[in-house]
């Protein structure tokens, strides 16, 4: 049994959530696009700078102090995503670069006739680059298509699926609707006709712990500024396949391990933060007799989706006591635990640009538009001038979401 999250301790590490915007407390529902960051990791991402900026490889201390800690943000990172070995983590500017890097690796393997599949629930990028890549490989792509519920077309992926798909790219979680794929059911489907897969945890990773053994999925990636901590992409790979695939490199780069992927030079203090982040989350399900950080976590996600599904609840519920209103997605309190605490909704009388202004001037701070989820925008015909897009995460609680539909309530009303 999980120990409750002590939101009012959570809250306290964060600086930014006692910004003011006038007399009204901020309230920061702008968190799918990126998530505040906690005291702790500003500090790590300052005292790597201050304290031991080096370039790795060195044989003096500030090098070897780097290239330590770089060993233990992969053993925080193979924690994080519940991988079997720290070398299958590889550390990148964003999600989207490791996407295209690999994506052209992989599109080197394909020959005419093969197939790839992308679905219509996800962001742009992890379709995009992998359409582009089909295309130059001159194979086939195909579309999974989605429910107007915005849950995945599981009989559309079997019918589509087939012995010449050699790449399977789904999303965990959906960045617009915050609806949850059933990873585990894709990729053992993918597996049993021979296709790689390679999942976007981006949306997942913030709200529910990645476990890549039990996916059983060949590739994961997450971006870090979405978990609180600094802009860095992540993605686990199968160690197999990171050393059998040709990657694009310079010749100076290792051949082999996961430096082999990272081009040029990293961003070292992104990646001292990042372990900071993976150790913060771990310190929610801390207690005297964890054994270890995968367990810490465990317990720390636990209490992060039961906090969080309360919180999206109360949001879900609120926001369709509002006309003209209609939640994009699983709207039903009893379908909870299908999604994750992101919520878009279109209001056909607003233009949600003006209403997100409308609601920043009352500390309330939100998207508008498609938030990069360009496929099931285009897939559900949504008119992105009508969409706002608020994100619950755990460092929120009941007196935000009250401010939030109060906000929201006046502008309506105005």
């Amino acid at each position: 049994m999980h120990r409750a999250l002590d939101v009012s301790s959570v809250r306290r590490q964060y600086p930014a959530l006692s910004r003011m915007v006038g007399d009204r407390q901020a309230v920061f529902f702008d968190g799918p696009a990126g998530s505040q960051t906690p005291q702790c990791v500003a500090d790590a991402v300052s005292d790597y700078l201050l304290r031991y900026n080096a370039n790795e490889g060195g044989p003096f201390a500030t090098s070897r102090e780097s290239d330590a800690m770089i060993d233990k943000a992969r053993g925080a990172f193979r924690d994080l995503f519940g991988a079997t070995h720290a070398d299958e983590i590889v550390f990148g500017p964003n999600m989207t670069s490791l996407t295209f890097q690999l994506s052209r690796a992989l599109a080197r393997t394909w020959r005419e006739g093969d197939e790839i599949l992308v679905t219509q629930s996800d962001h742009d990028a992890n379709v995009t680059p992998w359409v582009l890549a089909a295309r130059d490989a001159g194979v086939t792509v195909h579309a999974v298509a989605i429910r107007p519920d915005t849950t995945l077309d599981l009989d559309d992926f079997a019918s589509k699926l087939s012995d010449r798909t050699r790449l399977v790219a789904f999303g965990a979680a959906s960045n617009l609707s915050g609806t949850v794929h059933p990873i585990a059911e894709l990729t053992a489907m993918a597996r049993a006709r021979g296709a790689l897969t390679y999942v976007d945890a981006v949306h997942y990773a913030p709200h529910r712990l990645m476990d890549v053994d039990a996916w059983g999925c060949d590739f994961a990636v997450c971006s870090v500024y979405k978990f609180f901590g600094p802009h860095l992409g992540v993605m686990f790979g199968r160690q197999a396949l990171l050393e059998e695939l040709e990657a694009y490199k310079v010749r100076p780069a290792d051949n082999h391990g996961p430096e082999k992927w990272q081009t040029g030079t990293a961003n070292f203090e992104g990646i001292a933060g990042a372990l900071t982040a993976v150790d913060y989350l771990a310190g929610l399900g801390q207690t005297e007799t964890t054994d270890d950080r995968r367990s810490a976590l465990t317990d720390a996600y636990a209490a992060i989706v039961s906090h969080e599904e309360q919180l999206c609840a109360t949001l879900l519920n609120g926001l369709q006591t509002f006309a003209n209103l209609e939640i994009v997605g699983l709207c039903d309190p009893t379908q909870i635990a299908d999604r994750v605490a992101t919520v878009t909704f279109k209001h056909t009388q607003h233009n949600t640009k003006e209403l997100a202004q409308a609601l920043a001037e009352r500390g309330a701070f939100t998207w508008a538009g498609h938030s990069y989820a360009v496929p099931i925008v285009e897939a559900l015909e949504l008119q992105p001038q009508h969409l706002l897009r608020v994100g619950i995460l755990h460092y929120h609680d009941e007196t935000d979401v009250a401010r939030f539909l109060s906000a929201l309530g006046e502008v309506l009303a105005g």
